[in-house]
């Protein structure tokens, strides 16, 4: 059935918001956006939805979280993070039966996701197999990036990873297959290259984490510094791991990683050579705000890297960092940072910037033949998204594939 919703403003975020809009949607893909005089005209068959004084926006898109930690909650501060890293084993050794821990935290992840107007995640699984099924049924958009680990004494555990991340079964329905070798501390660079490969044969999203910590490089280059601790607490070190001098990004620009449209969670250490490497080539970097703040790093470089080109979205990380997956409010901590930075740029961040990041061009924007996911917030003003990023609010309904699939108490 098509249907037509009218409200006060409609951002489509591929141009500025349209006041006194409405938008049509049928078969779970937007039909027209624009004025609501003409749209009731040319489709004087839709059934028709009044939403009053709020503004539609796209389904926001939280291009880098891990839903399956969602109930492990936030971690009490940590030093470093490989403190952060050897408190979460000790929570997740603490959990009981894994497999009925990770599906009942990935249910409350989605759940979390569509009460704060997320309808696609860039989602990062040790457990594809528990946790595709319900991002496939809550039709969830975007990338369940599989999970690989392999270093050192665990780098027999690679190959049974890379074959669960790539496993064709177990997305149907939801978010795209897509690889992710973890990070340089904990996958080899030549299993760095395995992966690499694989998503250029079968054409696969792949996403990493870079230059969380200035520590990478020194791991790096002679394994060494906070990162030969973490593998001193595991237990498993080998020295024939595979060495890399000049740092996390210089070695991603060597083996051609850059070169390929990667999405690069973190990268909160960047020189303005790195800079230069990363507006040379395709990848997206992720800026997780609060996750940043709560590892009290140096401030991000991620309006630069906007003005050099690169293309930056946000994410939330983990709740074990950020407390919660309501990706507002990382989006409204980076406007605080910036407040330069202008209300529709930074909304891009998480639409369309978030949609490139993934690779899919059927979310992030409203427009027709996109999925029509949305979010509906009440506004009062005539800046509605500056008025948003400036209030603590949520949305009031969220929509995925034509479906509401929350709506706030009233």
């Amino acid at each position: 059935m098509k249907t037509l919703l009218r409200a006060a403003w409609v951002a489509p975020m591929n141009g500025p918001p349209i006041r006194d809009a409405a938008l049509v949607i049928e078969d779970g893909r937007v039909v027209a956006v624009g004025r609501d005089a003409d749209l009731r005209r040319g489709h004087p068959d839709a059934a028709v939805i009044e939403l009053g004084d709020a503004i539609i926006v796209p389904g926001l898109v939280n291009a880098h979280t891990h839903l399956e930690l969602t109930s492990v909650g936030q971690l009490p501060a940590p030093a470093s993070l490989v403190d952060w890293i050897l408190a979460l084993r000790d929570r997740m050794t603490g959990v009981g039966e894994v497999e009925a821990f990770v599906r009942a935290s990935t249910q409350e992840g989605v759940r979390q996701c569509l009460r704060f107007g997320v309808t696609a995640v860039g989602d990062v699984t040790l457990n594809p197999a528990v946790t595709r099924p319900i991002l496939g049924h809550a039709k969830l958009g975007g990338v369940s990036y599989g999970e690989v680990l392999g270093m050192a004494g665990r780098v027999a555990q690679m190959q049974g990873r890379i074959a669960a991340a790539i496993q064709p079964t177990l997305s149907a329905g939801g978010p795209r297959i897509g690889i992710e070798p973890h990070a340089p501390y904990s996958l080899d660079l030549n299993g760095y290259e395995r992966c690499l490969a694989l998503a250029r044969e079968r054409e696969l999203p792949l996403a990493t984490h870079l230059a969380e910590t200035p520590d990478e490089a020194a791991f790096l280059a002679d394994h060494s510094g906070e990162f030969r601790r973490l593998w001193a607490a595991l237990g498993d070190w080998r020295d024939d791991v595979t060495r890399a001098d000049g740092g996390p990004i210089r070695a991603m620009s060597r083996m051609g990683l850059l070169a390929y449209p990667a999405l690069l969670a973190h990268v909160n250490y960047a020189d303005d050579e790195e800079l230069s490497l990363l507006a040379a080539g395709r990848a997206s970097v992720v800026y997780c705000p609060r996750t940043h703040a709560y590892f009290r790093h140096p401030p991000h470089r991620f309006a630069e890297m906007l003005d050099r080109g690169i293309n930056v979205a946000i994410g939330t990380d983990s709740v074990a960092s950020s407390g919660d997956l309501n990706l507002l409010a990382d989006l409204r901590l980076a406007h605080r940072r910036r407040p330069e930075l202008s209300a529709e740029s930074l909304w891009k961040l998480v639409t369309v910037n978030g949609a490139a990041a993934l690779r899919d061009d059927s979310i992030g924007q409203l427009k027709p033949g996109s999925r029509a996911d949305f979010g509906v917030f009440d506004v009062t003003g005539d800046a509605p998204l500056l008025e948003l990023l400036e209030e603590d609010r949520l949305p009031r309904e969220t929509w995925v594939t034509g479906d509401r699939v929350h709506a706030a108490a009233p």
